[in-house]
């Protein structure tokens, strides 16, 4: 017996290495390699493109069944339906006021560089704007319209995030109305969690071949030209972002959590990176929800706020319609005074909200906005035409940036969040497990006591049998 000892203690301490780390150091070549490619033989890298786009799909395909999974868990979990609707509610009233912050922004720094002015409007280029102007955005009552999916699976066929929200929370109060008869349903709905995770983390492998062909078509088709003559307002819009990210939601998490951004930053690295090389916040969308509830936010505070504010909390779009459209009227020699330019970003800030879930919704929006509410101005969307997807990157890392954060002040103002975790998961104790994206000693669907509702127990305390279920 004593012989056999040191023979099996070894096997009992190994840990597992963590080759997702090698996944993202391929995708950073993959981005200079993409960078190289369209600079140096642009035709044929605008060719790569279906690479890009069919990355982001896959990643795509998997946000309705996470969502709908991660809400239904959360919210079947909650005994009191009152919760649910305050967590949705200071959400809210939390994007709209973050909305009107970005918007006033970029109104100062627009009207601050005046980056527009000497700039020539060409007959392609009016064309070019007019063409941008997209049938897909819908007014408000429509949209409101439009998150009620035809029928119940439908929203899970089609796609659309907000339509498998609503489909969600009813089923969530569903089954918290079913009391103990719901709790087979609900560790159903856990396991298929597991399996969607499991899947998204198999997709993830091909991210090096989607960032190698998403930045090679953007480089290649934009080229240097277009970035020289456009210098000024991309690199502003690109500073205002970091200001905003930064200094703005740094100090409100700061004040309001007391953790430091550049923290909760680092802890998302692997997201942003997957963001600047796909030019699209919808493929970090499930990695967000899964590190979220790893960080210490509760599920029905993650499930509600992530993907409410993927569609309604668009930091980013909100800084870029500010700037981009002070930007036209400068260069289309038609300056709008502060009076003019009010009510247009009070629109457009509505007129975001119709065009949620658009492919190219930050262009799309502004086109449409501006032909609605001020036609002169939609000639001159050609102009940003040309680095719209340059800038959509800082639109995307900041919407990215803006929707973490209400995530940690959401569950901070609701008390759903696990202090001491957040802290330890920051200093790199508790770390994500990228194997299959779910913390699985929290996954439980009713880990409370006997005759003990969660509100009263408040956050779980991390178990000792944690790691080896994790191990497990």
């Amino acid at each position: 017996m004593a012989a056999s000892t040191p023979e099996t203690a070894p096997a009992a301490a190994r840990v597992k290495r963590d080759r997702t780390h090698y996944l993202y150091i391929a995708v950073i070549v993959a981005v200079a390699l993409g960078i190289a490619v369209g600079l140096i033989w642009p035709d044929a890298a605008v060719e790569l493109k279906p690479l890009g786009t069919g990355f982001v799909n896959l990643i795509k395909m998997m946000i309705s069944p996470i969502i709908f999974c991660t809400i239904v868990l959360g919210i079947g979990s909650v005994r009191k339906a009152a919760k649910v609707g305050a967590v949705g509610g200071i959400a809210l009233g939390y994007f709209l006021v973050m909305s009107l912050v970005a918007l006033a922004i970029g109104l100062v720094v627009g009207n601050v560089l005046h980056p527009g002015e000497g700039l020539h409007l060409t007959e392609a280029l009016r064309q070019s704007g007019h063409a941008q102007v997209s049938s897909e955005a819908l007014p408000p009552v429509d949209f409101v319209l439009s998150i009620i999916p035809t029928t119940f699976v439908s929203a899970f066929t089609e796609g659309q995030v907000l339509q498998t929200l609503l489909v969600a929370l009813l089923a969530g109060f569903a089954l918290q109305a079913l009391g103990s008869a719901g709790q087979p349903v609900l560790r159903g709905v856990e396991h298929v969690q597991r399996l969607v995770f499991r899947v998204l983390s198999m997709v993830m492998w091909a991210a090096p071949v989607g960032a190698f062909g998403a930045i090679a078509a953007v480089v290649g088709s934009a080229g240097l030209d277009a970035l020289k003559s456009l210098a000024v307002l991309m690199l502003g819009f690109y500073l205002t972002c970091v200001l905003f990210v930064f200094v703005v939601l740094g100090a409100l998490l700061r004040i309001v959590a007391g953790l430091n951004v550049f923290s909760l930053c680092r802890y998302l690295a692997r997201e942003f990176l997957l963001i600047l090389s796909t030019s699209s916040s919808e493929s970090a969308l499930p990695r967000l929800i899964a590190k979220m509830e790893h960080l210490g936010v509760s599920k029905p505070v993650v499930g509600i706020t992530v993907p409410t504010g993927y569609s309604f909390n668009l930091d980013g779009t909100m800084i870029y319609m500010t700037m981009a459209s002070l930007y036209i009227a400068d260069a289309l020699g038609t300056p709008m005074s502060v009076g003019e330019q009010i009510p247009l970003l009070l629109f457009l800030l509505l007129a975001s909200k119709g065009a949620a879930g658009v492919s190219g919704a930050g262009l799309a929006t502004l086109a449409g906005g501006l032909q609605s509410h001020k036609p002169a101005l939609v000639d001159g969307v050609g102009l940003i035409v040309g680095i719209d997807r340059f800038m959509s990157e800082a639109r995307a890392l900041t919407n990215f940036a803006g929707n973490a954060v209400a995530t940690v002040l959401v569950g901070t103002w609701t008390k759903e969040i696990d202090q001491d975790r957040v802290r330890r998961v920051l200093a790199g104790e508790l770390p994500f497990d990228e194997t299959t994206l779910l913390d699985e000693g929290r996954v439980a669907v009713d880990d409370t006591e006997p005759g003990e509702t969660r509100e009263a127990r408040g956050p779980r305390e991390p178990r000792e049998n944690d790691e080896e279920l994790a191990k497990a």
